[in-house]
């Protein structure tokens, strides 16, 4: 039996590079899954049916159960049909997993309104509103005495929690902004049933070749047999753990790249300067300095 035997998940942007990857062994491991990708480009544009119905008809040749689904997940309503289709198809929904993500990077003096908003539309706006319609469904399941075991899985990453990246503060703050969102859902949501986590991942994916930088790292192993650490398939068991039935781990942030996996902290103090009386510039420029 698979470690994701009966679960019924919902996985956005999985027509291709990571997403697809944890369709794959979601499906593998007995997961029933809704893989959803509006086939567009990197940058967002256009749109295809054929990327998610191809992971589709794999699941299925592999002996496994999966349902395409092309919604707009940026939309209030794209994202409601999502859940609606797993909800109709399978009976039930247990797992989310935000991936669906664009780049349309850009300094901040030149960057155009559509670059900013296309991106935290996308990335922001697209992970909270899966999220929202998923745990309205949650939430009258466990008022109707059906307390869910359910799990969603956020994506982040390391340009906008550890190391800023110019160019992309678009990308940054939405990503910033998606694991923020992850803790307070997973304090406000316990209650029904729900556990709310996030990755912050690094891999060989159209996105990050499209990274300046990144290419080196990314490269694909020259010898035959050479463990792929980069590849996406070595994201997608992290993320098949955290949407577990068993597992208890909730309101974390992980980034996992290569070989490692580390848990990340958030804002913390630093130094700290006090007083007794009340501010004045001058104090503050020379303790702080």
């Amino acid at each position: 039996m698979g470690a994701l035997e009966g679960r019924i998940a919902v996985i956005t942007g999985a027509g291709r590079g990571i997403g697809r990857e944890h369709a794959l062994l979601f499906a593998h491991e007995g997961a029933r899954v809704v893989v959803n990708d509006l086939g567009g480009s990197n940058t967002g544009e256009g749109a295809d049916a054929g990327p998610a119905q191809e992971v589709v008809d794999e699941i299925i040749a592999a002996g496994g159960t999966a349902v395409a689904n092309t919604d707009n997940i940026a939309t209030w309503d794209g994202a409601a049909g999502l859940i609606d289709q797993a909800v109709s198809e399978f009976g039930g929904l247990d797992v989310v997993v935000n991936n669906a993500g664009i780049l349309r990077d850009g300094f901040i003096p030149s960057m155009e309104e559509s670059q900013w908003d296309a991106v935290v539309s996308v990335h922001l706006k697209g992970h909270f509103s899966v999220l929202r319609h998923a745990a309205a469904y949650w939430k009258a399941q466990s008022k109707a005495g059906n307390q869910p075991n359910a799990a969603v899985i956020n994506t982040a990453s390391g340009s906008g929690l550890t190391v800023p990246n110019a160019g992309q503060v678009n990308y940054g703050a939405a990503k910033a902004g998606i694991a923020a969102m992850t803790l307070v859902a997973a304090e406000e949501l316990e209650r029904y049933g729900l556990r709310a986590n996030a990755i912050a991942p690094i891999a060989r994916t159209r996105l990050t070749l499209a990274t300046p930088g990144m290419g080196a790292l990314m490269a694909e192993p020259e010898e035959e047999g050479e463990v792929d650490l980069f590849s996406p398939a070595n994201i997608a068991p992290l993320v098949a753990y955290l949407a577990t039935e068993k597992c208890p781990l909730t309101g974390k942030v992980f980034a996992v790249q290569g070989g490692a996996i580390s848990e990340l902290g958030g804002w913390h103090d630093v130094t700290t300067i006090e007083t007794d009386g009340l501010w004045e510039i001058d104090d503050i420029a020379g303790r702080l300095s």
